[in-house]
């Protein structure tokens, strides 16, 4: 393609309204004959080119500022029906140099014939005859606009919708990978997702390769890494989300793939990436998936993916009770660890079994400063505990006024109902653990499946990735690791420690990560949630998620509370695996991907 113009976006081959300006044929008629039904049939050349048909000006031509006010249809031609489809990108050229990109949003079969009798002798015809003729009937493709793709300077460029096009334009479907991706605002680099796709199928285009990569921006060039604007992935059982979770975070593990340590520094380096992983499956990225072969991998190469086992991947495993790891499915290193109560200190809702009021929170509080101060932060959880079994101290805070005699005990009662073994167990805190824990370009993954007490499984990942987000967001970070790493924090089921809720725990984890999203892009922490429950997860939190990348999912409420564009919302129960909805309103146009078939790392248990 020129620089000088758009292709073939001018060029008009002859095709234009049928005499009754209802048809979307070619208007050279090359042939006349008479029916039976005594109606005069036109055959019509289809020299046309690439296109489909042409715009057509029956009900009116009209671009508006308001969706409600646009008319834009266009004409198919016979031959081209069979293959056009709802969602499909098309291009209607302007008399110069621009062109309008639009989408196909509805489709549908008209009948030249109005009178009463024509309709009663093709509906007999139709039943005595095995098909149909296309001729007797007229199709057209209602378009939405999308934008106006023109030059600036040898750039292609694109802007909102602006102009009508002439009557009988021809309409072309799109076919160049240059054009779609500008008309979508599709980067050309960054972290891969997927294929550009409608109705499951690639688009494909007459370049090398032929589908069209869908990349999420990733440098400051461009304005601030979408990883730290954080990204969800919504999907039911079986929608192939956490397939699709591997690739991305496998591309955030590019070796290539560097950030600044702060703003203006000339240092750069990989991010962290930590993933709390329920079902064990996160360790699996050490391997190379066993199930790719070698033009698999060319293809990946050509992509420029990062592909194949991440060897800096490591099992951090919290100890838990009696609680036991097995690791057969993967040979990532593993790394035992416990939570010390010490990170209590500063996080008091740790050491609660179950929702406080706003009068035990700060109870707990003041029994924890005072604890602390005699014990120091080697104050282990079996000795808070004797210390709380002290019937002199509930006395004297009870007569001093300062913490009654109920709230005293049920505070108390709280803190033993902490699942056993979370606390102070054999293995090395986590605390001197952070150089190890946060280290540019690890893949630090948390299997929790091992843990059969559900509240010990959230009570860990929590203390976790509360100290994480501290340290991020504290301006005199204990862990200048934590502080100057980028990082993105990986959370499957997401909506399990990220709801909504009355308690004042609840309201603290929230509020956390709530601040921990807001910041993230100053702080370069960006939050990766995984949920097949996404209307579950907290608003405050939620609404900071700038990519949402959405798999199948069954449930109405589910696909309501993710705020996708109703067009492709309601794609979303059908699409079968592997297909997915990408909404980010900072990166491009909302569209429809189909993932790699293959994951890139090792994926599922043999």
């Amino acid at each position: 393609m020129s620089d000088g113009d758009l292709g073939d976006f001018s060029d008009f081959d002859g095709a234009g309204d049928d005499a009754d300006g209802e048809d979307g044929a070619s208007a050279d008629a090359d042939a006349a004959s008479e029916d039976d039904d005594g109606f005069e049939r036109v055959e019509y050349d289809a020299r046309a080119g690439d296109g489909l048909g042409v715009l057509a000006v029956s009900e009116g031509l009209r671009i508006g500022e308001r969706e409600d006010e646009t008319r834009l249809r266009a004409y198919v031609t016979s031959e081209n029906r069979s293959g056009v489809r709802l969602g499909r990108y098309l291009v209607a050229a302007y008399p110069d140099d621009e062109a309008l990109f639009c989408r196909i949003v509805g489709l549908e079969y008209g009948h030249r014939f109005r009178g009463d009798d024509a309709n009663e002798i093709h509906a007999r015809r139709a039943m005595q005859n095995a098909g149909i003729d296309e001729d007797d009937y007229t199709f057209v493709a209602d378009l939405e606009p999308v934008s106006v793709l023109y030059r600036d300077g040898g750039d292609l460029r694109r802007r909102m919708p602006d102009r009508v096009p002439k009557p009988e334009t021809v309409v072309r479907e799109a076919a160049d990978d240059e054009e779609i991706k500008t008309a979508l605002k599709i980067p050309e680099d960054g972290v891969f997702l997927g294929h550009l796709a409608v109705g499951g199928e690639k688009v494909r285009t007459g370049a090398t390769p032929p589908t069209i990569d869908y990349r999420v921006k990733d440098d400051y060039a461009s304005g601030d890494p979408l990883a730290f604007r954080h990204t969800l992935v919504a999907g039911g059982t079986g929608s192939g989300k956490t397939h699709t979770a591997k690739n991305v975070l496998r591309q955030y593990l590019h070796d290539e793939r560097t950030y600044p340590v702060e703003a203006g520094s000339d240092r750069d380096v990989q991010a962290a990436v930590v993933q709390f992983d329920p079902q064990d499956e996160y360790a699996q990225m050490h391997d190379d998936n066993p199930e790719a072969d070698a033009e698999t991998e060319r293809d990946w190469e050509r992509q420029g993916l990062a592909y194949g086992g991440h060897d800096d991947t490591v099992a951090f495993v919290p100890q838990v009770g009696a609680a036991t790891y097995t690791a057969a499915h993967h040979g990532a290193d593993q790394i035992p660890f416990t939570i010390p109560f010490s990170m209590v200190r500063s996080r008091p809702w740790l050491a609660a079994s179950a929702g406080l009021n706003d009068n035990q929170y700060p109870a707990l509080q003041d029994l924890l400063r005072r604890f602390f101060r005699q014990r120091g932060d080697g104050g282990t959880y079996e000795e808070f505990c004797a210390f709380l079994d002290d019937p002199a101290l509930k006395e004297e805070l009870d007569e001093s006024g300062k913490i009654h005699e109920a709230t005293y005990e049920a505070v108390f009662r709280r803190v033993r109902n902490v699942p056993d073994g979370v606390f102070d167990q054999d293995a090395r805190p986590i605390t001197d653990l952070v150089s190890e824990f946060v280290k540019p370009g690890r893949l630090s993954v948390v299997p929790t499946y091992h843990v059969s007490d559900s509240r010990a499984a959230e009570t860990v990942v929590l203390a976790l990735a509360s100290l994480l987000v501290d340290e991020k967001l504290s301006s005199d970070p204990y862990h200048e690791r934590i502080a100057e790493t980028p990082l993105v924090v990986g959370m499957d089921e997401a909506h399990n420690f990220l709801a909504d809720a009355d308690t004042v725990q609840a309201r603290q984890i929230v509020s956390k990560f709530t601040d921990a999203a807001k910041q993230g892009r100053k702080e370069r922490l960006g939050l990766f949630l995984i949920t097949q429950d996404p209307q579950d997860i907290a608003e405050s939190v939620f609404k900071q998620v700038n990519t949402k990348i959405v798999l199948n999912l069954g449930d109405e409420d589910a696909i309501k509370s993710v705020n996708i564009p109703s067009s492709l919302a309601q794609k979303v129960p059908y699409m079968e695996t592997g297909q997915m909805v990408v909404y980010s309103p900072d990166n491009s146009e909302p569209v429809e991907l189909v993932g790699l078939p293959e994951c890139l790392t090792r994926h599922g248990r043999d």
